[in-house]
This record gives structure tokens, sequence and C-alpha cells, in this order.
């Protein structure tokens, strides 16, 4: 879903330039964390002299330079940035934006992770978090004002000192100069300048000034990350600390009946073995011991009963899943878009039905957090050391399992190795396990810091998957090809129900995150859409790119049947239908031209795929070239190209899009999928769930489509179109469609 429509549904139009000045209200903030019962506060922000001043003036915490920069007197200067950098490269194309505003020496910056804080809260949300293709999107216009102000205080204090008027001073690569051939770095006024009133209004640079918006460069965490020397947060460490691994139940919401601990105890290392309660009321069991190592060997040792379930084929099985969810697919469900039919008689109808998989993330890096507590009654403290997409709602979440406030609690945001939504849960269910754990420790009399880890079995059993997600479509055709009637059903489990944001993005029962791409697509074709959301006992959340990971795949074969059948081109068909969508043709167009299609002959046994869609603001298109070995697609090159508007660092939109497209070729693998049986996940490492490796990773080109319009979505648009265009290629070959996903090869 667009966040053009999240602002709609907030009663608000949107607007990129303004968001940093309408912030969220607290009132609508309170409801918003209320809904999961978290127990939610602010903690308060040290704010330098000049911010107090600036505070006068109606500035808030994320407006004021002081909280997002420091200037040393070697003229280094440190840039925090308000999202977890996990891969998508936020941390420099943040710190790049602000920097250019500075007109600081790009060379003596960095940037650092910020803590949990008031400051650093979402600029449209009024939360601290990453996610939804939003970190440059949303804090673009704020970092840019940030970077204006700063420079403003700097050469206020550069004209006090001199004593000549603002107007006579320049900024450029860090350093301010003046007349008579006066000139000072900016560490030497960095002090004096944070000692200026804030400005409230700045004058932004216009497009053409831009040094180094739009210009690509090396991130900054690349060199630490490929020489192996970038900690993340399975790294963090705390003196005296031990290592906590879990024995979750083996169906979801299961608890502990009785456990044998005694050969696990005598292992060496191993120092507590507890019951403990854990997500979605299940009971289970920590292993503290000295090392990771230790505590798998204790937690491969203990004995466990759980209680018996007396009707365990109750439990989620996926066959069962998907017997009730076709019958679903039969019948009315909630209106989600109504379209009238072209008033012309129906000469072919196409019906279609789509079945996707629940999926896992399996991030490289497992979830992890580090906690310590210290101090007690109203001098304790709690600090977290986790790479989170949450800051906000994990904050709340430690603080009301410990019975403290959050302002009592420090997320000290880490590094992650991946997250593709996994980090960004509503109920912060690894944090509020970790808390627990401490809860139960200290409950014990022990004070020692704690470092809960999940094994890579334990992150594929864990949850939150994916939803297990149907489509049925069926379409009626005139004689001359045009669409007369699209009837379209959907029927996947809520992710947002019972969250923080089902105020937000539900309306009338419907989640939004389950229709988008179908519901708002883009195509001015009749389609009329209803969709159910069956209550199922198995966790689910959003994957990269959400809803989109299916609607595209169903929107973009079914475009690609219904051209066919009217003996029309894929990309003529598109082009038509997409007219009044400039910002789609530009991406379709451009891939059009880069890659040849229409003009190079490809080999006999390969085919082009198409596919185009739009998601979090952004369009992408990628022209697959493709051969078949027996069942399975053999993608030779990928061209793609994407309207992201401006693309503040044009080699993380690259990377960006090879990554998502490599993802989204992973949902095609034989043996991509969850299942359940008995309730139990029959998947836990990488041997029996696949990802994409090496051999299977084509050629992939990206182009960016120019524009100085206001950045939108990158992180996740490029996943969508990839597997429908791997399709409509196999369409072509083989002359069978792709319904079901992942493609079985036997």
């Amino acid at each position: 879903m667009s966040y053009e429509k999240i602002m709609q549904k907030l009663g608000r139009s949107y607007n990129a330039g303004a968001l940093v000045n309408q912030p969220i209200s607290r009132r609508r903030f309170m409801k918003i964390a209320g809904v999961s019962g978290l127990a939610l506060g602010i903690a308060p922000v040290a704010v330098a002299e000049g911010d107090a001043e600036g505070k006068k003036q109606g500035l808030t915490p994320l407006q004021q330079p002081s909280e997002f920069l420091q200037i040393a007197e070697d003229g280094s200067i440190t840039i925090i940035v308000n999202r977890l950098e996990f891969g998508q490269g936020s941390h420099t194309g943040l710190a790049r934006v602000l920097a250019d505003e500075l007109d600081a020496d790009w060379s003596k910056v960095d940037a650092k992770l910020a803590n949990a804080g008031d400051a650093y809260k979402d600029p449209l949300f009024g939360i601290q978090f990453t996610g939804g293709s939003t970190a440059i999107a949303h804090s673009f216009t704020q970092y840019r004002e940030l970077g204006a102000r700063a420079r403003a205080m700097l050469l206020t204090a550069a004209a006090e000192k001199w004593e000549v008027d603002v107007s006579a001073l320049s900024t450029n690569n860090g350093k301010i100069t003046g007349p008579n051939g006066k000139e000072a770095g900016f560490g030497e006024l960095a002090v004096a300048a944070m000692s200026q009133p804030v400005p409230e209004k700045v004058e932004l640079k216009t497009p053409d000034q831009f040094r180094y918006i739009g210009k690509g460069v090396e991130r900054l965490d690349t060199r630490n990350k490929s020489t192996g020397q970038q900690d993340f947060g399975i790294d963090a460490r705390r003196p005296g600390m031990k290592t906590v691994l879990l024995i979750r139940p083996p169906w979801f919401g299961g608890k502990v009946e009785s456990f044998d601990a005694s050969a696990a105890s005598s292992i060496q290392g191993v120092d507590q073995i507890m019951k403990v309660d854990l997500d979605r009321d299940s009971v289970g069991i920590a292993v503290i011991a000295d090392g990771y190592w230790q505590a798998k060997m204790g937690r491969d040792a203990v004995k466990v009963e759980w209680q018996h379930v007396d009707d365990i084929d109750a439990l989620p099985d996926t066959t069962k899943m998907a017997e009730q969810f076709t019958e679903l697919l039969g019948t009315d469900g909630l209106k989600a878009r109504t379209s009238a039919s072209l008033d012309k008689e129906v000469a072919k109808t196409i019906s279609a039905d789509f079945t996707f998989p629940f999926l896992a993330h399996t991030p490289m890096e497992p979830l992890n957090a580090l906690i310590e507590m210290t101090g007690s009654g109203e001098n304790t403290r709690v600090d977290v050391w986790t790479g989170t997409q949450f800051q906000t709602f994990d904050q709340g979440a430690v603080a009301g399992v410990l019975d403290v406030s959050p302002a009592q609690v420090t997320i000290h945001t880490q590094f992650a190795g991946g997250g593709f939504g996994r980090r960004a849960t509503p109920t912060s269910d690894y944090l509020a396990d970790t808390a627990k754990v401490m809860k139960a420790w200290t409950a014990a009399g022990r004070t020692e810091p704690l470092k809960v880890m999940w094994s890579r079995e334990d992150d594929v059993r864990g949850g939150y998957y994916r939803p297990f997600t149907m489509h049925r479509a069926s379409i009626g055709l005139s004689d001359d090809g045009d669409v007369v009637s699209w009837d379209h059903t959907i029927v996947a489990p809520s992710i947002l129900k019972g969250t923080a944001f089902e105020p937000m993005l539900m309306k009338d029962g419907i989640d939004s995150t389950a229709t988008e791409g179908v519901a708002d697509s883009a195509y001015d074709l009749p389609i009329s859409v209803d969709v159910h959301h069956p209550v199922t006992a198995v966790p689910v959340l959003w994957w990269r790119s959400v809803g989109h990971t299916h609607s595209a795949f169903v929107m973009e074969t079914l475009v690609e049947q219904i051209a066919r059948a009217g003996g029309v081109d894929a990309v003529d068909f598109r082009r038509k239908h997409l007219a009044k969508h400039p910002r789609h043709l530009a991406a379709l167009d451009l891939a059009v031209e880069k890659s040849g299609y229409g003009e190079r002959t490809l080999p006999d046994n390969q085919a082009w795929g198409v596919a185009v869609h739009e998601s979090f603001g952004s369009v992408v298109a990628h022209i697959v070239e493709v051969s078949m070995d027996g069942k399975n697609p053999v993608v030779h090159k990928v061209t793609s190209a994407i309207h992201c508007n401006t693309a503040v660092n044009p080699r993380s939109v690259e990377a960006q899009i090879q990554g998502a497209a490599i993802m989204g070729i992973g949902m095609l693998l034989s043996g991509a999928e969850i299942t359940l049986k008995q309730g139990q996940v029959q998947q836990s490492n990488f041997h029996n769930y696949s990802l994409p490796r090496m051999p299977v990773v084509p050629e992939i080109a990206v182009y960016i489509v120019p524009s100085q319009d206001p950045p939108t979505g990158v992180g996740e648009p490029g996943l969508p179109p990839i597997a429908p265009a791997i399709a409509n290629a196999m369409l072509a070959l083989t002359g069978e469609p792709v319904t079901t996903l992942p493609i079985q090869s036997t």
C-alpha cells in the first residue's frame, strides 16, 4: 500500500516535503501504541543550549541539529542516523543528505546509529522504526533541514567572530570563507555554532546545487563489512555476560509440562536451566551458560514433556489450511474494491486459482539481544543491545515486562545482518522474550548480563511468517480482447489485526497489506476485489514487500494471459492500460530500451518475460531472458528499471534492486516454503528451506529513471515484479501458466 494512501487513511493530504513539520499527534501516537497493550513512554532528550532556544521557537527534537550532528575540533563529522542499518544503505544515504545541505567535506564524514529516543522518531508516524521502504523517503526533507540549520548556525557563529554580515560569508567542503581571505573550518566554529539559536525556517538547495545527493558513492560501512570488521548485534558483549538459548514448544502456544535437566546441568559451563514464559502465551525453557556452545550442548541434553493437546489434529496444518482457504475462495468476502463491468458480451473467460506458501525471513544474522539490568527501584537501568527495526515498540515492551518506565530502558541500536521485516514485530517477541528471561534471572538473585541468541533452526521454526495466501480470479473477455469483468477474491490471514497499526491501516475489517497491489492496481481494468481474513494459530508478519509479494505475481501473470488471449504484445498491452501513469510508463520504457526487447532476437530456447509493478511509491519494471531446464526456469539476464524519484545514492539503489530481485527469484525455488503438520513446522535449516545460491543468480542490469522529485521507497520495490516476469517467460516457453509457488521441480 502506498504511503499516499496511508496518509489518506489518516485523514491528511500527503506532502513529502512537509512531513518533517507534521509529526503525529501525541493523542494519536498513544492511541496507536496502546492497541497492543504496550506500556510506551518518551524518554527525556538532553538538548544543548541552542536547542533549548530552538524549542522556544516551536521546533521539535527531530528538527534540532545537536541531536543528529557532532562536529569535532579537527573538522570530522559524525551524523546520527535515525534508522536501523541492515543492508539497505540508509546509514550512508541519510548522512549524505545532511552532509550535502551542510556543505560538509564528505571525506571527513562518518555516521552512527541512533539509540531509541524522541528525536529519532519517524516524522510521519511519530515512532522510531525502519520499514516499508520509508527511511530515505520520510527523512529526506528532515535531514536536509537539519543540515541547512547547522550550516546557518555555523555561518552565524563565524559572522559574530569576524564581526561581519552573514551575507558576506559562504561555505564549501567543510569550511567557511569571508572577506579579506578569512577562512575557518567547521571544527573551529562548532562549539560557538551550537550555542546559536536554531533557525526555524531555512532555505534548501535546489537540485542543481546538490554535490552529494544523486551522486553514487561507496557506502560508509562497505569496507568494514567486506573485511569482516563490522560489529553486528550478535557480536555485542558485556563483562561477565552469560549466553542463553531457549527451548521453545514444538507448536505455537505450547507449554512445558515437566523437564529433566540433570544431564544438561552436568555439562561444564552450563549455569542455570529454568522455565520461562515466552511469546504467544507459551512456556519454554531457558538454558543459561558461559557461551553459545555450552548453551547448545545443554539445550540438546534437556528432556522436556509438553502439555497434552486434546486434539492434535486441530493444530495448524498447511494441507488442511489449503482446503479451508479454497472453500473461502468460493464465498463472498469483504469488499475491498468494486468496479462496474463493461457493457459488452463475454466471449471468453480466464479463470485461475493461485497459492502462495508461508515464507520465513531467514536473515543471515539470526535474532539476538543482549540485556543488562542495573540499579533498583527508580534507579533501575535496563540496557539492550540489538539490531531492531522497532525501537519505540521494543523499548515499551521491555519496560512492560520488567515493570519499569520506558525512560529507564535504553535500546542501543546495532547493525543487523538483514531482517526483511522480521526485526519489526509489533509484539516485540524476541525482545519481550529476552526481558522475560532477565526477569526470571533477577528473580533468582542473579545480576549478570544475558545474551539471548537464536540458532538457524530457531529462526526457521520461530514463527512470524509471510502469510499463506490464496487468490482466485475470473476474468471475462469480449471477442475483441477487452476485459469486460474481473472478479477477484483473496484469502489471507491478517498481519495487522490486533497490532498498533490496525487503527491506521485497517478499514471495515480489511487488512490493506493483503489487498495492496490488487485493490489499488494502476491498470484501468474493471477489477472487483473481495477478501477473507481467516484466523490461524500461525503468527504472520510482513515479509519484504508485504502483500505485493503475491499480488504482483497474480496481477502481472494474469495481465500476460489477457494480452496473449487478445494477440497483443505484452509491453503494448501494459502501455495501453497504464497510459494514465507516466512513472509506470517511464520505468517500463527504460527497461524495454536497455534490454533490447522487441529489437533483439533471443536464441530459440529462450523467451522474454515482462512485469511492471508499483510498491512503496516506486515503480519497477523487470525484463528477463529465460530458458527451461526440465521444469525449472534458468534466468540468463534481468534488465531492471526503477522510478524512485531522486536516487540519493544510485549505487545503493542498484544494490537494492539486485538484492530484491535475487530474493524474489528465490520465491520460485522448489523447497522455498514453510509447511506445518500437526502444528509443527517441517523445515529447520537451509537443507530443507531453499534460498537462492550463486549458480541461479543471473546478470542483473539496473537503470534509474531520472527525476528531481522527493525520493520514494527502494528497499522492497525490486522484489514483486521479478517472479511474475520469469513466470511469464515460462508461459511463453511451455504454454502453461504458473499459479502455485514455489515451482515443484519433480
